[in-house]
């Protein structure tokens, strides 16, 4: 695994971590707060509702005591009972709002809004749950008054609801009284206090979702960014260590050429003009018998192949770097390599420039990059062009050089030269030259005319090159 990723890895899945508990623990959180919210509500509604049934059925109690208190004979005592029922019957408080009697063996003796309940025993009763509603209800009143819980039939609605009912008892009369309220309104609170939870839950936990999305992209935009100013980085490093070879090879083929100049062509030079010498000494002798023919046309021999020598390390020596190009600056060294090129070649080979060009000095490093671009063109057109005719226009401007090669031969394919990993090394070492000095390279091609433009800025005035004559500073 690189470097790279594994830094990436250790920021980013701490990152993750740590989103990921605090998302689940908020969740949690805002859970059993909301639980706790849930709880304390409907505790506080359920007090106030309880609080409210006692009330209610106080009132009552307290509207029929003088008659449950009353004494008298058992017929007396009836039309008490009665009267008692009657009035409890008009007692209401709302639609749903009513009181009911049973007796302590669950016969059903007033109900205002169910009236087919009375007169019918009820005690087996069970909900939907299969509670006994009834026996809870006695059992509460039994145990001196209390709550219950269980459903019922709503008047309003006719459906079975929730409700809670507050029974006292009546233990001289043997009933039960009650009255009770429907749920519905702690039901649908808790139902908004629950909406109203998840929605908050859903709103932190969006909010923390953007807020990790946020800092994944603040680490994946670091992370790019480093890694593009390392890539920017290592490029920019390895065109210096590129150039650097470049001019290391500049360097070492422009001492080579000197060596070759200097030191083994002037060498080979004494070693032909002692051997010249020598032949014209046997050439001249004054006793015919002291000449050796063979020793003449061996000698002969030498001379001439000493002379391919001489002219062939020449060559290499202008190719490894032509002095003309230090000394004389870049038109010369062109009219020297395409009049070389032409005699070699028979391809008709001409530089068009002007007096300002010639004369200009330009840096060193334009010189170079622009000839071997010169170069690498020129190479290409020999070996792959087909031309008969080429020409260089070298022209320099106030702050820039410019060169282009231009032939009439067969043209080739840039875009598929371009692509082909295996071809386009020559295109590729142009580009790579002018890019060392800020320069650019276009080419245009098509059959019987193919233009490779190569341009570079100046960053220093131009000066004037002293007219010098145009010829080696060395004998040879």
């Amino acid at each position: 695994m690189k470097i790279k990723t594994k830094i990436f890895l250790l920021a980013i899945v701490p990152f993750v971590v740590a989103i990921v508990g605090i998302g689940i623990g908020v969740r949690l959180q805002a859970a059993a707060l909301a639980k706790a919210q849930r709880e304390t509500f409907e505790a506080a509604y359920l007090s106030s509702k309880r609080t409210e049934l006692k009330h209610y059925v106080d009132l009552a109690v307290t509207a029929i005591e003088p008659l449950y208190n009353a004494t008298g004979n058992a017929q007396d005592d009836e039309a008490r009972k009665r009267e008692a029922l009657a009035m409890l019957q008009r007692m209401d408080f709302g639609p749903d709002g009513y009181f009911f009697v049973y007796d302590m063996q669950g016969d059903s003796l007033m109900h205002p809004r169910e009236p087919d309940l009375v007169g019918h025993n009820w005690w087996l009763l069970r909900d939907p749950k299969g509670s006994l509603t009834i026996q809870q209800l006695i059992s509460a009143a039994n145990a001196g008054g209390g709550y219950v819980r269980y459903l019922w039939h709503r008047p309003s609605t006719n459906r079975l609801e929730p409700k809670l009912g507050y029974v006292v008892p009546l233990p001289r009369w043997g009933w039960m009284i009650g009255t009770g309220i429907y749920l519905d309104g702690v039901t649908e609170a808790l139902a908004r206090i629950d909406t109203s939870a998840s929605a908050n839950i859903t709103r932190t936990m969006t909010w923390i979702g953007a807020i990790a999305l946020a800092g994944f992209g603040v680490i994946a935009a670091c992370a790019l960014f480093l890694n593009v100013s390392e890539y920017r980085s290592a490029d920019a490093k390895l065109k210096r260590l590129a150039q650097q070879v470049v001019e290391s090879q500049e360097h070492e083929r422009a001492r080579l050429s000197r060596e070759l100049h200097d030191g083994i062509s002037q060498m080979m030079v004494s070693v032909k003009l002692l051997l010249e010498s020598a032949l014209a000494r046997l050439e001249h002798a004054s006793h015919p018998e002291r000449r050796v023919p063979s020793a003449e046309a061996a000698l002969g021999t030498a001379l001439t192949r000493l002379s391919h020598v001489l002219r062939e390390v020449r060559r290499i020596s202008h190719a490894l770097r032509p002095s003309m190009l230090d000394d004389l600056g870049l038109a010369a060294a062109l009219e020297q390599l395409t009049r070389e090129l032409s005699e070699e070649t028979g391809i008709e080979m001409r530089v068009e420039t002007d007096a300002a060009s010639r004369a200009a000095v330009l840096p060193a490093a334009v010189n170079t990059a622009l000839f071997r671009v010169a170069q690498e063109a020129l190479t290409n057109i020999v070996r792959h062009a087909q031309a008969a005719h080429v020409t260089l226009a070298f022209v320099v401007a106030e702050h820039t050089v410019t060169l282009a090669i231009a032939d009439d031969g067969r043209g080739f394919d840039i875009e598929r030269v371009q692509a082909d990993a295996r071809g386009g090394i020559g295109l590729r070492n142009m580009r790579e030259r002018l890019e060392a000095v800020a320069g650019t390279l276009t080419i245009a091609s098509q059959p019987g005319l193919t233009l490779v433009s190569a341009s570079a800025p100046l960053p220093h005035p131009i000066l004037a090159r002293p007219i010098e004559p145009s010829q080696d500073k060395h004998p040879t």
